[in-house]
């Protein structure tokens, strides 16, 4: 699908790679919102889920640290209910938590079920057939320690998220979108982190283990916890093409 010199250069080039995804993602959620309205962003945290889960076991080394592919499409979630938050409240933004926790739940059940599935043993496609099950095996079949963490941190952490947003709202007015925005989302990574650290990894490996792996995720969610800021803005420059009279009242 990727032209082969493409992936030549990103072979050789894997942080600028890693940069280029988080624009792609982040890019994409504004423009989702930019066509298709709060639908859009609902759209961008159903996505970024899906990818999630399916990315979030391929591990890599970004910045000489060891971190997974899903951190990216997981931090865009918090982007997309941030910007919910600052265009239509509260109550959407918990709307689209429970809505992405519903998804979760459905996809990770339903990736599942597709494992029950044997292989087809039909000459000429039996290999292939073999080949993809175990592949898809290995990336769906997640331990209950594993989805029981995920779901909690997922839920704890974004309701989290919204609270902070409109508490640091209620005290800063329309003021300072950049600081409501950085603060939320970098306490609610952090709680994330924590949570799927000690519940995920604590009994795998050892708690110094456990806590070196989540700091080291932790950096990375910081890192795009700034870098969204371009792009929450650019969302409420979208927010005031699609609603000129709200915009110009706020």
């Amino acid at each position: 699908m990727i032209p082969q010199n493409v992936v030549a250069f990103f072979a050789a080039h894997q942080e600028l790679l890693w940069l280029t995804t988080l624009v792609l993602d982040l890019g994409g959620t504004v423009i989702l919102y930019r066509l298709f309205g709060k639908a859009g962003l609902q759209v961008a945290i159903a996505t970024a889920i899906i990818l999630a889960n399916l990315q979030g076991p391929k591990l890599t080394v970004i910045f000489g640290l060891q971190t997974s592919v899903g951190v990216i499409f997981y931090s865009s979630i918090f982007f997309a209910t941030d910007v919910l938050s600052e265009n239509y409240g509260k109550a959407e933004a918990n709307k689209a938590v429970r809505m992405g926790f519903a998804v979760s739940i459905i996809v990770l059940v339903m990736l599942s079920f597709t494992l029950l599935y044997l292989p087809s043993n039909r000459p000429g496609s039996a290999e292939f057939s073999s080949n993809i099950h175990e592949a898809f095996a290995t990336i769906v079949n997640y331990t209950p320690r594993f989805i029981f963490g995920s779901l909690l941190a997922y839920y704890v952490s974004q309701s989290f998220d919204v609270w902070a947003f409109h508490k640091i709202k209620a005290l800063t007015g329309d003021r300072w979108l950049w600081l409501r925005n950085n603060l939320s989302t970098m306490s609610s990574q952090a709680l994330d982190t924590v949570i799927y650290a000690l519940v995920v990894w604590w009994g795998i490996v050892d708690l110094r283990t456990a806590i070196a792996l989540g700091a080291a995720k932790y950096v990375f969610k910081i890192g795009i916890a700034l870098i969204d800021t371009v792009f929450i803005y650019w969302a409420r420059i979208a927010f005031g093409q699609r609603h000129p009279a709200e915009a110009q009242s706020a």
